[in-house]
């Protein structure tokens, strides 16, 4: 059983189509909750969490230092519609995305912009998952 999961957030990382060595993008991480529970279902693989706010990335770092030291987490302060990857940073195969703004139709240019950031993140074949569905529902990255 996940440690620091709430049964919603657990219900959403159980919903994922994650496989061992799986390279996944979290959007909006918080505290990292959910990216640690990730890391741990994907052996070898890897998760990058991102989140806009320094206060989020800090207690992420804070609770995730097995995870950072292991190699299967990193932590990167930056709002999805800003995301670009560092140069030979490797594409990830799928995102995930949790109460983010961009996405619940709050802010839809913003949306578009992140659609666009995360698209050119993932492998071809990489999909974005986003709550809202039961739990998940997964969104085209086309404008």
């Amino acid at each position: 059983m996940a440690t620091g999961l709430s049964a919603r957030l657990l219900a959403i990382v159980n919903a994922l189509p994650l496989t061992e060595g799986m390279r996944v993008l979290e959007i909006g991480c918080g505290p990292g909750a959910a990216a640690r529970e990730i890391a741990r279902r994907i052996g070898n693989g890897h998760v990058l969490a991102i989140d806009r706010s320094a206060k989020a990335i800090a207690q992420a770092r804070a609770s995730s230092q097995a995870e950072i030291a292991s190699g299967r987490l990193s932590l990167r302060q930056v709002a999805a519609e800003e995301l670009e990857l560092e140069p030979n940073e490797t594409l990830y195969d799928i995102a995930v995305a949790v109460r983010v703004g961009a996405f619940d139709g709050r802010h839809p240019l913003a949306g578009r912009r992140a659609k666009r950031r995360i698209a050119a993140a993932l492998t071809p074949e990489g999909r974005l998952f986003i709550d809202g569905g039961d739990p998940l529902r997964k969104i085209s990255l086309d404008d």
